[in-house]
């Protein structure tokens, strides 16, 4: 108890600092208020539209708006509103046509044909054809775009290995790399896109609406190289809005498409200009908020959250339940964090009802498996059946951390004596800093000294997927209902694979999981989460929701249970 009460003092501690710097963070809010104002109404001058639209904030600079290279929420929310792909998710979660209309399937499920909708056009009002998806399916699988998605997306298609150079068990290419093996072929007319499956996906579908599936046109990106994506004059996209101003660490001004045809209903994209407000402060959003400049803001500074009422009960504070979980990730390749024995004594040491239900003000759950409740299974839901209808950690946190003082004294860390410092890395959102530091004192129980390694957003992933740290506070919201999205994180090859585990134990049973049969391809699944909780691969620590600000003004947007916001629809009521 004395420690958890050092931890929320450490908590409050943050908060307070937070407080201190709103003054000069309102400043900054003022001034980009102002600027805003006049980047939108140079923008809408430009275009020949109104400054007719809405303020919203959902993150930082974006790492990237290139869709082959996003695997973070702030950028595909970005993406999702300028571009689309073959086929879309719409409000009621359902799988409907977007570029295409909804695929033909052959009764053995592999091969997928899909019909391009007439008249489709790029941003500059260039022809967009099936061409477009070909080249972009097979530029996801080319080893020299290094997409971190590349595996979950296009892995199943027919010719993926061929493409990626037949990798061995230790991921060395054996043949040249060959990215016009993926079987995927567009008609000669740009009409019909043919893919050719190597086994049978039932979710492909949803895979094709998923952000990283979007097409970008090969004449920019091949003129243009990484830098097509960075400013308007070459981000050429396809979405029902287009970028007309960008200045980084200010805003991003998106404007309606003159262009755009596709499966979004276009009498309801109604508002001229969105604009994205970059900050990755929360006080300076909460600030943008309140003035009125913003209508709409993710980051909401959590100490502000026990005076804020929530929408169900009148007031404009949102929370809601997504499909994911936030997890630790432990350098599995560095030691002491190759022994399975001291993985799982940290994961044990961390008190997750506290965690979710003190640091994280209820706004989480606690997460004692790795894949978390919503997500279905062929006899339910995959939470309920996981490891014999039982947790794989148990919510006794005191029997818990004897075992993992246990665990630690027979990995020869007695009481932490010889075990090194470690640094946990996170960037400064949310609840991030203050769990690191409730981790701190958590581990300290352990004997172990832990550094805190506070990191700008902007560097913080690149450093995380180029293995640079420790330890690191992570995260995962699903792309799609099946726990497979959650687990192949975790295969050796997979791009998404921070902590570098790699164990063919559990690779052996991803692969025997890509299978039509639902049976085997679920039992395979939960066969794949009893290795991965056993060595304790990473450390779930909560299940995520989104918790959000939202004017009353601000009409027509809405929020997915994969963490996105859709703004195309969106519009200020007067």
């Amino acid at each position: 108890m004395k420690m958890k009460n050092i931890a929320a003092v450490a908590m409050a501690g943050c908060m307070a600092a937070s407080l201190a710097a709103c003054g000069g963070s309102a400043s900054s809010a003022a001034s980009s208020a102002a600027s805003t104002e006049a980047a939108t109404s140079e923008a809408a001058e430009a275009t020949g539209t109104s400054a007719n639209g809405f303020t919203v904030q959902l993150g930082p600079n974006p790492e990237t708006l290139d869709p082959a290279l996003n695997n973070a929420i702030d950028g595909a929310n970005t993406i999702i509103t300028t571009f689309e792909p073959l086929l879309l998710i719409d409000e009621n979660n359902e799988v409907v046509p977007g570029q295409a209309d909804l695929p033909e399937v052959s009764e053995d499920g592999l091969t997928w044909t899909f019909t391009m909708k007439d008249g489709l056009k790029w941003s500059d009002g260039s022809d967009l054809t099936a061409k477009d998806f070909e080249y972009s399916f097979k530029r996801l699988a080319c080893p020299d775009t290094a997409a971190p998605y590349a595996e979950t997306v296009v892995g199943m298609i027919d010719g993926y290995e061929d493409a990626i150079g037949n990798p061995d068990a230790g991921g060395n290419t054996t043949t040249d790399p060959d990215w016009d093996a993926l079987n995927v072929h567009a008609s000669e007319d740009g009409k019909t896109l043919t893919v050719q499956l190597a086994y049978p996906c039932s979710y492909f579908d949803k895979l094709c609406a998923f952000a990283a599936m979007s097409p970008v046109q090969q004449a920019t990106v091949e003129a243009n190289g990484d830098a097509w994506c960075t400013q308007p004059d070459t981000f050429v996209c396809n979405g029902p809005y287009m970028i007309t101003d960008w200045i980084p660490s200010e805003r991003i001004v998106l404007s309606k498409n003159p262009n755009y045809k596709g499966g979004w209903d276009s009498s309801k994209i109604v508002s001229d200009t969105i604009t994205l407000l970059l900050l990755e402060d929360s006080s300076a959003a909460y600030a943008a908020y309140n003035s009125g400049e913003a209508q709409l803001i993710k980051d909401v500074p959590t100490d502000e959250i026990p005076s804020l009422t929530k929408a169900e009960d009148g007031g404009d504070f949102y929370v809601d339940t997504i499909l994911g979980t936030y997890y630790i990730s432990l350098n599995d390749q560095k030691e002491p964090f190759t022994d399975a024995k001291v993985r799982k004594a940290l994961s044990l040491a961390i008190d997750r009802d506290y965690v979710a239900n003190t640091i994280m003000q209820g706004t989480y759950e606690p997460a004692y498996n790795f894949v978390g409740p919503g997500i279905v299974d062929e006899n339910g839901m995959f939470y309920d059946n996981a490891n014999g209808g039982k947790t794989y950690i148990s919510d006794d946190y005191d029997a818990n951390l004897e075992e993992a003082k246990q665990l630690m004294a027979e990995a020869g860390y007695p009481n932490g004596e010889g075990f090194p410092t470690i640094e946990y890395s996170a960037n400064d959102a949310g609840y991030h800093i203050p769990v690191a530091e409730y981790v701190q004192q958590a581990w300290g129980e352990l004997g172990i000294t832990v550094n805190i390694n506070k990191v700008e957003w902007a560097s913080f992933l690149p450093m995380r997927r180029a293995g640079d740290y420790d330890v690191s506070r992570n995260g995962w919201v699903m792309d799609y209902n099946d726990p497979s999205n959650m687990l192949e994180l975790f295969t050796t090859t997979n791009g998404n694979n921070d902590g570098k585990y790699a164990n063919p134990e559990f690779d052996a049973a991803i692969d025997a999981s890509k299978v039509a049969d639902k049976s085997v391809h679920f039992q395979k699944l939960h066969e794949a989460e009893d290795i991965l909780m056993k060595d304790a691969a990473a450390i779930p620590v909560a299940y995520y929701t989104d918790f959000w600000l939202q004017s009353p003004s601000l009409k027509g947007t809405w929020h997915s249970p994969y963490g996105y916001w859709y703004l195309q629809y969106g519009y200020i009521e007067e």
